[in-house]
């Protein structure tokens, strides 16, 4: 399908009853919205949500090698090069390499990287309630609530 066709607006009321039903029209519709959204918020800061992704990783689990970096953020390794690459570049990461085995590198965050993730967070925290305008609190924890529980139960195949 060409990628213009992807994210079309379509007016719910000319949509059949039966697409509007389906749970995996909407995730994809939603998630559609959500890539939209939360890409403009963080564009606006010149930022990706790849570098987004790893800066939190780091934030959260610490210093890591590339693959650890690439397992637990789900970014492709050769696109995790890169994504480094950006990060290492604007002094927001640092490569050094492993002590234990000097053939890899150890990836750390940087003081301005931990500054620069909190700009993030807070882009990424309006994202989420722009996307989640129409939902309550407690819709959003039960959203959120299921859609891990169909993510961790479709990750584990």
């Amino acid at each position: 399908m060409p990628e213009r066709d992807r994210h079309a607006r379509a007016d719910p009321a000319a949509v059949p009853p039966r697409l509007r039903s389906l749970a995996s029209r909407l995730l994809g519709r939603s998630a559609g919205h959500a890539d939209r959204i939360s890409n403009a918020h963080l564009a606006a800061a010149g930022a990706t949500r790849w570098q987004y992704a790893t800066l939190v990783t780091l934030r959260d689990g610490g210093p890591a090698s590339q693959a650890a970096l690439s397992d637990r953020t789900g970014i492709h390794r050769s696109d995790m090069v890169a994504v480094l690459g950006e990060l290492t570049e604007t002094g927001h990461a640092r490569r050094v390499p492993d002590p234990a085995d000097r053939r890899r590198n150890i990836v750390t965050l940087t003081e301005a990287g931990q500054a620069r993730l909190g700009v993030l967070d807070h882009l990424v925290d309006q994202a989420q309630d722009e996307l989640l305008t129409p939902l309550s609190a407690a819709e959003r924890g039960e959203l959120v609530r299921l859609l891990q529980r169909l993510d961790e139960h479709h990750s584990a195949r």
